[in-house]
């Protein structure tokens, strides 16, 4: 029967053998490139789900949300009021209702930034870590009696010692050129000068709070330099493991201007200075900050995440650090760039960069670019770009302002000792020509005030003019008016009497006729 079959099947084709064997090749690729696309089609269905889980756990777990943020705050508060936690701010916080909530800004990975207003001030609350019992406890307190209190002195060391690990200075370069008066070789005694200042004893409270804040490299920071620099934002508070900063309006990459000028409320300013004139003031605070940051300290100062987010601007238009977690003096960036490498790829550090060595496949510990370098690139350029300049963009001043900021953000690799001169020579040449703008700007803008008010005095006096002639045109027109309604009135009022008295009419009439037949 199979072979009769075959034979069958073979006579239904028609003899045509080839065209069966390729209908039945065509099925078994159709089948095949079926099962292939059911295969796709799940793998990719499985890559979605594992996709969506993988994203539920480390953003959605992670989402800023107001009820975990007010939780937080309500596990601090516990914690105060166990005696664990303590602060200037706990009180407020805690007890007399003085710090009200608005809202989240940040979580990721535990750092908890939160804003808010304490006694009717906005600040915002910041924490590394979100839970108290994250951070690493004072090993000291371990050995020490409950009721036993530690000295100021023993105060001062530990906390000295955390801040050199935590800004990265050794004692050797707290030692370095120690005499410099704002130089950051007196960091350290500095903050051992504010503790040792204090007159009772610290309370285990007091030591695990300030231990857990100590920890916290952008606290250290603040806390350290807002006596010494105005480029920093300053720490107004703290309670346990949270701080408080000024609250500042931050920049946004999105707004032409960076900053919202709208909400800088500097006396009189608005009404003195343009939205250009103002980005021009910022921009040479820019300047003075990075110059700050190079020469002020005994190390140079480096920021490593210069972004529009990071910085905010005071009233009077003073640039402003706000987010220094990438900010490192130059012992501490050495450590970080000093690392083994293929290529100079391998050397970027956020904004900060240098080069690889290829014969010793590690990185140069020297930071190729700069602070200034960084800022002229993402934060000079598009203030000057020709689409944001439109027909001032041609102007002479302005092309050569483009032209200095092409050459600053250009990264030197040269020689240390060139790469220091390009510096000094690009920031001294972006200063003058900034100043030199903003001085020819405000020029024309008093030579356009100026012009103004005589246009409007000119058209003043032209509509004083214009007004008088219309007034005397308009008195002749009524005085002529009101005359000839007087006559039409009286020789309408003599018709009408006419009209009313007929015999006196006829009178006079006949009087008229005799006289002039008399005279005929």
């Amino acid at each position: 029967m199979l072979p009769g079959g075959l034979v069958s099947g073979g006579a239904g084709c028609g003899g045509g053998g080839g065209l069966c064997l390729l209908r039945w090749l065509g099925l078994r690729l159709w089948s095949r490139r079926g099962t292939l696309v059911f295969a796709l089609l799940w793998f990719g269905s499985w890559l979605f789900l594992n996709g969506l889980v993988l994203v539920h756990r480390s953003i959605l777990s992670d989402y800023c949300t107001a009820d975990k943020s007010k939780r937080i705050l309500q596990r601090l508060c516990l914690e105060f009021s166990e005696g664990s936690v303590t602060g200037d701010m706990c009180e407020d916080l805690c007890v007399l209702g003085l710090v009200e909530y608005k809202r989240c800004l940040y979580y990721e990975n535990g750092k908890k930034v939160i804003e808010a207003r304490w006694r009717g001030n906005p600040v915002i609350l910041k924490s590394k870590l979100e839970n108290f019992s994250s951070y690493e406890p004072l090993g000291i307190l371990d050995y020490q009696d409950t009721a036993e209190e530690l000295s100021p002195l023993d105060v001062v060391f530990y906390a000295t010692l955390e801040v050199r690990n935590s800004l990265g200075l050794a004692e050797d370069d707290e030692d370095e050129g120690g005499g410099g008066g704002g130089s950051n070789s007196s960091l350290a005694r500095l903050w051992g000068k504010k503790l040792k200042s204090r007159d009772k004893s610290y309370s285990r409270a007091e030591l695990a709070s300030l231990w857990s804040l100590l920890q916290q490299e952008e606290y250290t920071f603040l806390r350290v330099l807002q006596d010494l620099s105005t480029h920093v934002a300053k720490v107004l508070g703290s309670c346990g493991h949270f701080y408080a900063v000024e609250y500042l309006s931050a920049g946004h990459a999105w707004d032409q201007n960076i900053f919202s000028l709208e909400e800088v409320a500097v006396s009189g300013a608005r009404g003195r200075w343009t939205s250009r004139e103002m980005v021009h003031r910022i921009a040479l605070s820019f300047l003075d900050m990075v110059g700050h940051f190079d020469s002020d300290f005994t190390h140079k100062l480096h920021l490593c995440d210069i972004k529009p987010e990071n910085f905010a601007i005071r009233k009077d238009l003073t640039v402003v650090a706000i987010d220094v977690d990438m900010a490192f003096f130059e012992p501490k960036m050495r450590d970080i760039l000093d690392q083994n490498c293929s290529s100079d790829d391998d050397c970027n550090f956020f904004d900060c960069s240098s080069r690889c060595h290829p014969s010793k496949r590690r990185c140069s510990a020297r930071r190729r670019n700069s602070n200034l370098q960084v800022i002229c690139e993402k934060i000079f350029r598009p203030w000057f770009s020709p689409t944001l300049l439109g027909a001032k963009a041609g102007l002479p001043l302005q092309v050569e302002l483009q032209r200095a900021v092409q050459e600053c953000s250009e990264t030197d690799g040269g020689s240390a000792s060139d790469q220091r001169h390009g510096e000094d020579h690009c920031s001294s040449r972006t200063t003058v020509d900034y100043r030199e703008l903003t001085s020819r700007t405000t020029v024309d803008y008093r030579e356009l005030t100026s012009r103004t008010t005589a246009d409007y005095r000119e058209l003043t006096s032209r509509t004083t003019v214009d007004y008088r002639e219309l007034t005397s045109r308009t008195t002749a027109d009524y005085r002529e008016l009101t005359s000839r309604t007087t006559v039409d009135y009286w020789e309408l009022t003599s018709r009408g009497d006419a009209l009313h008295h007929p015999t006196a009419t006829a009178e006079k009439l006949l009087c008229f006729n005799q006289a002039e037949t008399s005279g005929s």
